[in-house]
This record gives C-alpha cells, sequence and structure tokens, in this order.
C-alpha cells in the first residue's frame, strides 16, 4: 500500500532537480568577484516597469471581484491587434486567451489539452526545459528531435517548435514552419509555437507560425509572453492565439482550474500591448548589451553559434559546459550551461543580455 506522503511526493520525485539550484555554487564563486557578480543566467528582466503600464496597474488596483478567464473584451481586442501587427495571420478566425504568464502554460498545456500516457511530444533536441517537464507532468513520452524525418512511428500528439530559440537564437525558416504544420496536420498532431522572443530580431527576421497557415488555424497555437518585451516577468503575463476550438477547449478547462490573469494585470497588459514605445526603448538596450557582450566573448576566443535573434547568446570554448561556467564564474561572470537545454547543448553556455548597462560593461571588462 503506498501511504499518503509517498503519494504526494510521488509527482515531484518523477521531476529532474530544478537546473537553477544546480547554479548555486558557481554563482557563490562568481559573487567573491571584487567587482562583484555579473548575472548573465537566469534572463530575468532589470529594467524598469514602463510608466504607461505601471500606472495602467494602479488605476486597476480597487478589483474586489473576480475576473473573467477568457480575459475582459479590451484585453482580448488589445491581444488581437498586437497578433495582427506581429504575426501577420492573414485571417481573423484566430482565437485568444491570456495565460499566468507563459511557464506555467508551457508547463501544463499537454495535461489542459488530454495528452497522457501512450502519447508522444516532441520537443527541440535543444530546448527550454519547461517543454519537457510539461510532457512528463501529463504522463507522456518526450522525443527530443529538430527533424520531421527523425520521427518513428509514434503516437505524436504535439510538437513544440521554439523561433527565435530559447537558448540558441536560432531562427526557424517559413518554409521549415510550413512543413511542420503540413506534417502534423496530415497525423492529427498538434503544433504549439513559442514565440515569446519574435520581437526581438537581430541578425534574422523572425516570423509567426500564424503567418504560414494561410488563415487556417486548425490544430495551431502560438505561445507570447510580455515579460521581456515590456519587463513584465513579475505580472506573469502572457496569452496564446490560434485554433479557435483549441483555444475554447483551453479556456473551458482553465475556468475549472481557476487559471487566471488578475484584473489589474489585464489592464497593465492592454496598455502593454498598445504602447510600442517602450518595446523600441527596450529593443535598443538589448541591441547595444549585445553588442557589448558579443565582441567581449569573440575577443575572449569564444565562438558563438545561432543567436540570430531573441535574449541570449549561444557560446562555446569547445569544453564541457560546466567548465566554461566554472572558467566564468572565476571572472565573477554567471551564465547558464547548456546541459540545462538537452545533452546536444552539454558543449555550450547561455548568455542573458538581462544585465544593467553598468554590469554588462564591467563583463565585457572582464576578458
Amino acid at each position: 500500500m503506498v501511504s499518503a506522503a509517498g503519494a504526494r511526493r510521488a509527482l515531484a520525485a518523477g521531476l529532474p532537480d530544478f537546473p537553477w539550484d544546480r547554479l548555486e555554487p558557481a554563482k557563490a564563486a562568481a559573487a567573491r568577484h571584487p567587482d562583484g557578480i555579473v548575472d548573465l543566467s537566469i534572463g530575468t528582466p532589470v529594467d524598469p516597469v514602463p510608466d504607461v503600464i505601471r500606472a495602467a496597474l494602479a488605476e486597476a488596483s480597487n478589483a474586489p471581484g473576480y475576473p473573467l478567464t477568457a480575459g475582459t473584451v479590451r484585453l482580448r481586442e488589445a491581444i488581437r491587434d498586437w497578433v495582427d501587427r506581429w504575426c501577420a495571420p492573414g485571417s481573423a478566425a484566430f482565437g485568444v486567451l491570456p495565460t499566468i504568464g507563459s511557464k506555467e502554460l508551457v508547463a501544463w498545456l499537454p495535461t489542459l489539452l488530454g495528452i497522457g500516457p501512450g502519447d508522444t511530444v516532441v520537443i527541440p533536441s535543444v530546448c527550454y526545459p519547461t517543454y519537457e517537464v510539461g510532457v512528463q507532468l501529463a504522463g507522456a513520452e518526450v522525443v527530443r528531435a529538430d527533424s520531421l524525418t527523425a520521427l518513428g512511428p509514434a503516437r505524436v500528439r504535439m510538437i513544440w517548435i521554439n523561433s527565435p530559440s530559447n537558448p540558441t537564437g536560432r531562427v526557424l525558416p517559413p518554409a521549415h514552419l510550413r512543413k511542420v504544420v503540413e506534417w502534423a496536420r496530415e497525423r492529427g498532431a498538434i503544433v504549439v509555437s513559442d514565440e515569446c522572443y519574435l520581437t526581438l530580431p537581430w541578425e534574422a527576421s523572425p516570423v509567426s507560425i500564424l503567418s504560414v497557415c494561410d488563415g487556417v488555424f486548425d490544430n495551431v497555437l502560438a505561445v507570447h509572453s510580455l515579460s521581456k518585451r515590456s519587463n513584465l516577468a513579475g505580472y506573469r503575463a502572457g496569452y496564446i492565439s490560434g485554433d479557435p476550438a483549441l483555444v475554447d477547449e483551453l479556456l473551458a478547462v482553465r475556468k475549472h482550474a481557476g487559471m487566471i490573469v488578475p484584473g489589474p494585470v489585464q489592464a497593465a497588459m492592454i496598455a502593454a500591448l498598445g504602447d510600442e514605445t517602450h518595446a523600441d526603448e527596450q529593443r535598443e538596450r538589448y541591441a547595444r548589451r549585445r553588442v557589448l557582450l558579443r565582441e567581449a566573448f569573440l575577443r575572449a576566443g569564444f565562438s558563438i553559434e545561432h543567436s540570430e535573434a531573441g535574449l541570449y547568446l549561444w557560446v562555446t570554448r569547445g569544453e564541457d559546459s560546466w567548465a566554461t561556467v566554472d572558467w566564468l564564474a572565476e571572472r565573477g561572470i554567471l551564465t547558464a550551461p547548456g546541459a540545462f537545454y538537452g545533452p546536444a547543448g552539454e558543449r555550450h553556455v547561455r548568455v542573458g543580455l538581462t544585465a544593467t548597462d553598468e554590469r554588462v560593461a564591467a563583463a565585457a571588462a572582464r576578458f
């Protein structure tokens, strides 16, 4: 007989160690640098929340009632307008739904869509760890693959793609996105495109998967977030768009589960989505920091791969990623080992652009 305590531990026991806990020794080493640590690891925003967003949040703070899981009419309109501008869907026949940031959606999406034991979910060979965690929470099988030809006869129910990629910054061309959609529809699978870094193009111009659907969004979903675009990681503000039937299904389940974006945050999202000025300014900040860090890592003998768009540099010295993390920690610079993102990333480290201008300059001067 399984005890109640054993049952409670069963779900957590099946998950990997939380990656960032394993980085604590390197963080402690980096913190001993005389000029202090430069944390380029997690990628958490450090710049202020724009005033226009804070004002909207404050104005909506007297919110004693329950908010709508579907979001207010104004929020849904704001999301739709943003998707029209940035994703070029070619039709208004898509659904939208606000989410409590993007991480909770990534972690629970397979479960919310009824995927479970006996099903297979495909994730990129190098990718955000929460894709795999979400599959494990659902009890399904995970397959890492970047090519459809590498997939065998497994019952594929969902395919995650990510462009621009976290951690590599790789951008998938429209032809590839179209092939994935066609392949999935032929097999009744769902394609979910994580596009949280779509608005950070550098050396390539990423496109949304919605732009290759020819106005028909069956079996296709796109995930977006305001965490990096608008410095709203602390607000937990994200949204999903695409197949209206799937969006309705998600809405129905999320109503029962109480997965609701708080009312004041919904108001802040409206303000953020309707203002491109602050997003342009933030993009310029990241562009400046990227140039400094890119030049510094190249000067130090690193190779930079992909990194065409997004919030990170994907760098390597051709050695185990933990050895590189330790080498950089000795110089007071904390990065994320590529091993966090899958076996194929074990000889790279991820370098975030999310540090202040002063800290980025400090890091660049340490090589």
